[in-house]
């Protein structure tokens, strides 16, 4: 998914392209950037499509935001699990084998590894966990691998920034299969829209998620640790 992300886009795809995995079907799916992020994407076309196994095409046209992007991404693919980065984060050169690997031998709906989350004051790895109660801490989409599937019985609910997670919650309550990998997948740039550092920020981010919880019925001390984990979140980034 991308949107006028001119400066980074070139990075994601080199990753992409880097993949010890053959057979890759890549979609750049871009919001009708007002900048040269589509052009920039479609240079790599051939490239890409140079290689045995692998196929790539760019599609650029308005949409309703990252999510709507996503769901469509997973309408238009054809392999049986789908990997979604955004424009401003790549991936390790093994993760499409690594997330295939896991695939072929637990046949998961939603898997995610590590995240490597590049600061300006230093990176850090997110490690990939689940734990006895479902919570945010340890979610990562950017290493986040689903089978189709699963993507098209559960679309993004287009709601708000973190439908993302929404889905994932959607899937775990519903007793699918989920596996989260301690392995680094991608990297993270931290600075969307999901890390902005305001207290108006962080509020709306609270709200949204709890608003999740609430939504599928979940005990309210998820709003305890919501506002414990965006507190840390605050004083340390």
């Amino acid at each position: 998914m991308s949107y006028n992300a001119e400066q980074t886009i070139a990075r994601t795809i080199k990753s992409v392209i880097a993949q010890t995995h053959s057979n890759i079907e890549y979609i750049v799916i871009d919001g009708a950037s007002t900048d040269g992020t589509a052009q920039t994407a479609r240079s790599y076309v051939d490239e890409f499509n140079a290689r045995p196994g692998r196929n790539m095409r760019v599609i650029s046209e308005p949409d309703r935001g990252m999510y709507d992007a996503l769901n469509k991404g997973a309408g238009l693919a054809h392999g049986e699990i789908v990997g979604q980065i955004n424009a401003d984060d790549w991936y390790e050169p093994d993760a499409a084998a690594t997330m295939a690997e896991l695939y072929e031998r637990e046949h998961y709906a939603l898997a995610w590894g590590s995240v490597r989350v590049i600061t300006r004051s230093g990176n850090f790895v997110k490690h990939a966990k689940r734990g006895l109660l479902w919570t945010t801490s340890h979610w990562c989409h950017p290493a986040a691998f689903a089978s189709r599937e699963t993507l098209l019985e559960y679309p993004y609910p287009l709601t708000n920034s973190h439908d993302d997670f929404d889905f994932a919650t959607h899937v775990y309550l519903d007793g699918k299969k989920i596996i989260p990998l301690d392995k680094v997948i991608s990297n993270f740039t931290f600075g969307g829209m999901s890390t902005k550092k305001s207290l108006r920020e962080a509020r709306k981010r609270l709200d949204e998620i709890y608003g999740i919880y609430k939504k599928y019925g979940m005990s309210k001390l998820y709003y305890l640790h919501r506002l414990a984990f965006e507190t840390v979140k605050y004083f340390l980034t």
